[in-house]
């Protein structure tokens, strides 16, 4: 059974960093295009960054290009976004998620996700 499960999440006050991570089981992270996305309440979801399966390339949203770093650890299979300089506005609830295995590029939405961790809260104030 294929299985996400997020942590790190936490309280952080601006300009602080935090590092979320994506532990996966029942497949080889290596193997499948993984996306972080985030939701603030009253909001749809977004996503945030991204990294595709093949040529390792990475994507990031305007908003958090150059603050924030996704990556992936083979052996811990394991994928993980370090978020640093936070700001209020990246308060959210950010989940983790993985395409279907025959994808090897990057997709923006929501629907082209099969596979969804439970998310982890962050909270940015002071």
């Amino acid at each position: 059974q294929l299985q996400l499960v997020e942590s790190g999440g936490g309280l952080v006050q601006p300009g602080g960093s935090l590092r979320l991570s994506c532990a996966a089981s029942g497949f080889i992270v290596d193997d499948y295009v993984i996306a972080w996305f985030r939701q603030a309440p009253g909001k749809e979801r977004e996503g945030v960054s991204c990294i595709s399966s093949r040529n390792e390339i990475t994507y990031y949203a305007d908003s958090v290009e150059g603050r924030f770093t996704i990556s992936r650890d083979s052996v811990k299979n394991t994928a993980a976004l370090q978020m640093n300089s936070l700001k209020p506005e990246d308060t959210a609830e950010y989940y983790c998620a993985a395409r279907a295995p025959y994808y090897y590029d990057c997709s923006p939405y929501v629907i082209e996700y099969m596979y969804w961790g439970q998310g982890t809260q962050v909270t940015v104030s002071s």
